[in-house]
């Protein structure tokens, strides 16, 4: 159990019960629910609601950052879990000649698992038209064995709209203008085993188990010794998430994220996933070790992993400046960015871990009281013991200058 400031209770920390079927079905409205980088007040508003059902306050900023507060007993310092709406996406670049469009990426993503993607794409007007990424060369009748041979990249492929237009003046008659934005259709489906295979999980799934988090506390009537935030960001795809949202108030921040699984890496589709670095370094040594005793004392599956090309809401936050620890949960997700795949067990326990995490204390609850404090203070050696020499003693045993 963590520590808590002198002459308060430790709180009873419990492993809450998840609502999986609310999860669930938060979940694939998300996935359901189109916002690329760039585009994501639909999603903003759906999950705002959500959490003024579950009584919560929120506020969001001029950029539509959500912002929620689950109240604690001690209103500062205070906490933040930290989500993103935003998936990744294409935008229109050219009006093709052939009728169909060209497209850039929105967020990190290949072309190559794009080919064969269903779409949306949004007009000014906001009407819709459906299409498909599909190669250059896309008909094996036609090409041959071209359809193998040709490259993957974004200029190699271009969406065909599903209206009957063969020229730049029919598309453009449609409504279709550069700078439109294009939303790869998720296609969610959940399997009998348990399995859910759809794009963006990341992070749909993240903000799902997220939420059931904070109902968990809220259907157990739990008063978390600390105030919480829920922090939706919009633009974590392109680098710049928790850049704004919280203030100087906010000691430590869990990014919530997919956790990578493939050959070499640690995680797994089926528990809670704890990074203890990403392509940016290394998380909070206290923090981060923190949440794992919290799984292994509450039995709640976890495995620890490193990431070499990851960056999360975690990074843009201590990027920005803001002055906290920061720590990364996630799902399992096989096929990043690609075909994804994760499993609800794996939601459930990162939900089950968030709960846990928001009934106890800040890691370090005296030494957070403010942003800075003394060197003989400081508490990291209470953790992480290190010896160290008396500089005095060290700089009389040094020799002399010769000069």
């Amino acid at each position: 159990m963590s520590p808590v400031r002198g002459g308060e209770r430790p709180p009873v920390v419990r492993r809450l019960p998840v609502d999986m079927a609310y999860v669930q079905d938060v979940l694939i409205h998300l996935l359901r629910t189109p916002s690329p980088t760039g585009r994501t007040d639909e999603v903003v508003q759906y999950v705002g609601e959500l959490v003024m059902d579950l009584g919560m306050d929120l506020t969001v900023t001029r950029r539509g950052v959500l912002n929620a507060t689950l109240s604690g007993v001690r209103t500062r310092p205070d906490r933040a879990i930290a989500v993103h709406a935003d998936t990744i996406g294409c935008m229109v670049t050219r009006l093709k000649d052939n009728g169909r469009l060209e497209v850039t990426q929105l967020g990190t993503h290949s072309a190559r698992f794009a080919e064969g993607a269903h779409v949306t794409i949004f007009t000014d007007s906001d009407r819709l038209h459906t299409g498909t990424v599909l190669p250059l060369k896309s008909s094996g009748h036609q090409y041959g064995d071209e359809v193998d041979t040709q490259g993957v990249g974004w200029p190699l492929v271009e969406v065909r709209v599903d209206e009957p237009v063969d020229d730049a003046t029919g598309l453009s008659a449609l409504g279709l203008q550069v700078g439109d934005f294009v939303a790869l259709d998720a296609n969610p489906t959940v399997t009998s085993a348990g399995y859910v295979k759809s794009r963006h999980l990341d992070d749909k799934a993240g903000i799902a188990a997220v939420l059931g988090a904070f109902k968990a506390l809220l259907d157990a009537k739990v008063t978390p010794l600390v105030s919480a935030h829920l922090l939706l960001t919009i633009a974590e795809e392109v680098g710049h998430g928790a850049t704004h949202g919280l203030d100087t108030d906010v000691a430590e921040m869990i990014a919530v994220d997919n956790a990578v699984v493939a050959p070499g890496q640690q995680s797994r589709e089926e528990c809670v996933n704890i990074a203890m670095l990403d392509s940016t370094g290394p998380f909070d040594y206290h923090f981060s070790r923190r949440l794992i005793a919290l799984c292994d004392e509450h039995g709640i599956p976890n495995r620890r992993d490193t990431f070499r090309y990851y960056r999360s809401d975690a990074a843009s936050a201590v990027e920005a400046g803001l002055e906290m620890r920061t720590a990364l949960v996630g799902f399992g997700v096989d096929s990043s960015h690609g075909h994804e795949r994760t499993h609800l067990d794996g939601i459930r326990h990162v939900a089950e871990l968030l709960a846990v995490y928001l009934q106890t204390d800040l890691t370090f609850p005296e030494w957070d009281t403010s942003e800075r404090g003394r060197l003989e203070e400081f508490p990291s050696r209470s953790v992480q013991p290190t010896p160290l020499q008396d500089r005095r003693r060290s700089s009389d045993r040094l020799p002399s200058d010769p000069g």
